[in-house]
This record gives structure tokens, sequence and C-alpha cells, in this order.
């Protein structure tokens, strides 16, 4: 399945993946490449799409869960271009089937280790709440517990996940799955790897991207060096460079955090905490200081929200894609045995165990 390399700049120790794939001369069917091109012309499209517009918009909440929903209809492309190739998967050619399900299963661990540490900010707002209403200037202005709880919230927000700090090892493994096999047989299973290759790629950009704002650490950030061969790699290789280039300034600038909303709001409560040693009620510089961090807070409630329910929608997204291969693997089965009565039983036992004990 997977192959061994070694951890580097260049994921590509064994040379160019497509010239294995699809080396020049090969004959695949005009059907198979014409869906092989709408597929690569739909993801540029939405690399170009994530672009960011200005220094503000990498990570953004917003931009964070445009890039997600972008992933999830690449993955949604994935699961039809699997449906309209209708592949019989023969034993020769399940090395991509193996690739596929690898992929998939470390996705599913990152989204769950993602949809962790989203609970984990948004269960920080109640701190931030409460101590806000023990600033409002309607009820009873309580300035100790009001100082409290925004000291709880600063040791809650910069304590660790160790859910999440695992990721760098699964990026690394996604990163290992890059290196692709020798060439297939099936016409079909080649259409199948150039594509999945697409869609690593994009994903793996992704998933290192929220990882390093989440952790506060650049090591997931990767420049893959992708063939220019792809329709995709110009709008790729423009969107990594910017993306990777500005968050390694962020996280030079030593800032407590990188995800901007959350900055944002760190930055106005350690101003806030002084304040509140021998302010008086009605303080005008700090009941300004408390409506920002209101407004502050609402939007990062806000972002999190929105952003906690793309992953969850990308996690079922992944399942139903291991679902829709399970299924195309199943009725290859049972075409194999029909055409084959002597071998059937045998056959059919085998793949059938092999997909138990290995994908579900």
């Amino acid at each position: 399945m997977s192959c061994s390399q070694k951890q580097g700049r260049s994921p590509f120790p064994s040379g160019n993946p497509f010239r294995k794939m699809l080396p020049k001369g090969s004959d695949l069917p005009s059907r198979h490449l014409a869906l092989l091109k709408e597929f690569e012309e739909k993801l540029a499209d939405k690399l170009r799409k994530l672009m960011p517009k200005g220094e503000d918009d990498i990570l953004s909440l917003p931009w964070m869960k445009l890039s997600l929903q972008l992933l999830s209809q690449t993955h949604d492309d994935m699961n039809s271009l699997i449906t309209e190739l209708k592949l019989p998967v023969c034993d020769r050619d399940d090395t991509w089937v193996c690739l596929y399900l690898d992929n998939s299963a470390n996705l599913l661990d990152l989204c769950n280790a993602f949809i962790s540490e989203l609970s984990r900010l948004s269960q920080g707002q109640l701190l931030l709440q409460f101590g806000l209403h023990n600033l409002d200037p309607t009820g009873s202005i309580n300035l100790v517990k009001a100082r409290t709880s925004f000291h709880s919230w600063m040791q809650h927000i910069g304590s660790s996940n160790p859910r999440v700090e695992n990721c760098s090892s699964i990026i690394l493994e996604l990163v290992k799955l890059l290196v692709l096999p020798k060439p297939l047989n099936s016409s079909k299973a080649r259409v199948l790897m150039h594509a999945l290759y697409g869609v690593q790629v994009q994903t793996l950009f992704v998933f290192g991207v929220f990882t390093a704002a989440f952790t506060g650490s650049p090591q997931t950030l990767i420049d893959l060096p992708v063939p220019k061969a792809n329709l995709w790699a110009e709008a790729f290789v423009d969107l990594q460079t910017s993306v990777n280039q500005e968050i390694r300034e962020l996280v030079s600038s030593e800032r407590n955090f990188i995800l901007k909303e959350l900055e944002a709001v760190d930055s106005i409560v350690k101003g806030l905490c002084p304040m509140l040693d021998g302010a008086a009620e009605g303080d005008e510089a700090l009941r300004k200081s408390a409506t920002e961090l209101q407004k502050r807070a609402e939007r990062l409630s806000e972002g999190l929200d929105l952003l906690s329910r793309e992953v969850d929608g990308f996690f079922r997204i992944v399942l139903s894609g291991r679902d829709c291969l399970l299924s195309e693997l199943r009725k290859g089965i049972v075409l194999s045995c029909t055409m084959q009565e002597s071998k059937a039983e045998p056959k059919m036992v085998k793949a059938i165990k092999w997909m138990r004990t290995s994908f579900l």
C-alpha cells in the first residue's frame, strides 16, 4: 500500500509519479481522458477561489471554512468519478483501492482531532461571556469575578490539545502516501490514481494549514513540488506559496495565536485585565474595551460554530466516499464470480474476507 519514505523536503524520491502512471504514448480511452480533464479543471478552479484576497484572509475562520467547503466539493467530485468509471477491480489493480482507503482513514482521524479542538475553543466562550456579564452596566458589575473569568479563559485557551498535537504525524503519513505505485494495467484505475493524486494534494495542503492554525506551529507546512503536467498545478503552486509564506511570517512574529479571530480576542483580553485592577464603575475606557471584546467574541463564536459544521460535513463525505468505493468493489466481485464460475466461490470468499478485515 503506502511506500516507506524518509522525511525530507521532497515527497517524490522515486521521480515524477505521472511518468509512472500515464507514460508518454499511453492510450487511455477518450471518455476516460475527458472525465479526468473535467475533474482537473474543476480542481484548478477551486484552488483559484481559495487564493486569499489579502493578508487578513489567511488563517481567518471564514477562509478556513471556504477551504473546507471547496475540499468537500473535490471529494464529492472524486466520489462521482468512481461511480462514472463503473470500475470492476481486478486483483492486479487493487493498489489504488488500498491507497484511497489508507488516505480516508487518516482523514477521519484528522477530522476527529479538529472537531475536538473546535469544541475546546468553543467551551472557552462560556468563560468570556461570564466575564462580560460581570461588566454589563445594565446589571450588577463585579470586577473581581470578571478578572477571574478572563484569566481562566487565557489559561484554558493556552492549554494544548494532545489530539491536535498528534496531527503532525498523520500529515507526514499522508505525505508518504503521495508516493504513487507502479503503472497499473487498468486504464480506469490509472485515471482514478491520477485524480486521487490531485485530491491528496489539496487535502494535504488544507489539513496542513488547519493543523498549523490550531497548534501555532509551521511544522505541517510542506512545500509540495507538483508536476507541471497537471491542469491545476499553477493554481496550486501560487496558493501554496502565498499561504505558507504568510503563515511562517505570522509564526515568526511570536504571536500567541495565529488564528486571526482568536488572536484578536486574546489581545483585547490581555489589555482589559490590567484595567480591572482599581477601575471604577462607569470607566469609559473599560466600557469601550468590554464592548469591543463582546463584538470580537461573538465573531469568534460564530466562526467556530460554522467551521465545526463544515468539519462534520466533510467527515460524512469521507465516509460516503468509502461506502461508494466498497459498493463498486462488491459489484466487481459479483461480476468476476459470474464470469468464472469454477473459481467463483474461493475468490468471492477471499475478497469479502479481505474487505471486512481491512476496510469495514
